[in-house]
């Protein structure tokens, strides 16, 4: 469903946060910096959830010098192991009576062959099974509202790589294809969103999906430093074209955690060509993304990949 005002949507439209949570993935830089700090100047306490807790108290820093008032803080979380998620989850668990928003942020890109700490391929491993693992171990900490929101950040590049081969997630049997990868890693995180929203109460939290469009921000860049010659080449060259702002690509991430006419299993992107730029809106993913079949095949085997069951 898409929703026609405000047609401009930006950071001004974001309700007050005050006595709400935020926790999020990736907050030390680009996107997630972005989306903390908006959320911070609204009023919420946001949580810092990092692989680099250095990064992250300097990220938390610049926040508070933002906002004054701001609650800030940071906690190590490497989405790679999941035992650094168990100990991420039950550390959130300790300081947090209830957390209003878990914004799933943080990811990899086009990165070369290589496994997370579970022994998974590692593009997959960290953007789709360590934010699942870490997302049911959490979400009873979500109040049954549809103010209550879990955010995963997807992206325009899961239409890459053709369909996805559950049966050969780890790239074993055929030659490994990282920019596949990464697009199947994306593509998993819509489908874990559609599935998880399916499976929430009608009274809420609300699993909701989000893309920043192309933003011109540090992992952006570092994935093309993976690229050849000529297409870090190419990419300098269409970057003012295609690339917006983290703060504008931030947007569709803090409307699909804030907005109050947002709906469950709905998909925020920009507005503008391609979904490339501009502000954000309801957006429509692709086919394979819809596929409820699959859908239900990965959430099975996320559990027997992650042993986490979600108390649903």
């Amino acid at each position: 469903m898409t929703h026609s005002k405000p047609a401009r949507w930006t950071a001004r439209d974001i309700p007050d946060q005050h006595g709400r949570t935020a926790v999020i993935t990736g907050a030390n830089t680009g996107i997630g910096f972005e989306t903390a700090k908006a959320l911070a100047l609204r009023g919420a306490s946001v949580v810092l959830a990092v692989r680099d807790t250095d990064k992250g108290k300097r990220a938390a820093d610049e926040i508070t010098l933002a906002a004054p008032a701001a609650q800030v803080r940071v906690q190590r979380l490497d989405l790679g192991s999941l035992a650094s998620v168990r100990a991420a989850a039950e550390e959130l668990r300790g300081t947090c009576a209830r957390i209003d928003m878990l914004i799933n942020n943080a990811g990899l890109m086009y990165t070369p062959r290589s496994t997370t700490a579970d022994g998974y391929e590692l593009q997959f491993g960290t953007n789709h099974l360590g934010h699942f693992a870490l997302t049911g171990l959490l979400l009873d900490l979500l109040p049954a509202s549809p103010a209550s929101r879990v955010v995963t950040v997807s992206s325009a590049g899961h239409r890459m790589g053709g369909p996805i081969d559950l049966n050969d997630l780890d790239w074993r049997r055929r030659p490994y294809d990282r920019t596949a990868a990464y697009g199947h890693s994306k593509l998993a995180n819509l489908m874990f969103t559609y599935e998880l929203q399916r499976r929430l109460p009608a009274s809420g939290p609300l699993a909701v999906a989000a893309h920043p469009g192309g933003a011109d921000t540090t992992g952006s860049r570092s994935a093309m430093s993976h690229s050849s010659p000529l297409t870090r080449a190419a990419f300098a060259a269409i970057r003012p074209l295609l690339l917006q702002s983290p703060e504008m690509g931030a947007l569709p991430v803090l409307r699909a955690a804030t907005d109050p006419d947002v709906h469950g299993g709905e998909y925020y992107g920009p507005r503008g060509f391609q979904q490339s730029k501009g502000h954000p809106k309801a957006v429509r993913s692709s086919p394979q993304s819809y596929d409820a079949a699959l859908q239900l095949r990965l959430w099975s085997l996320s559990e027997e990949l992650t042993s986490i069951k979600f108390p649903l």
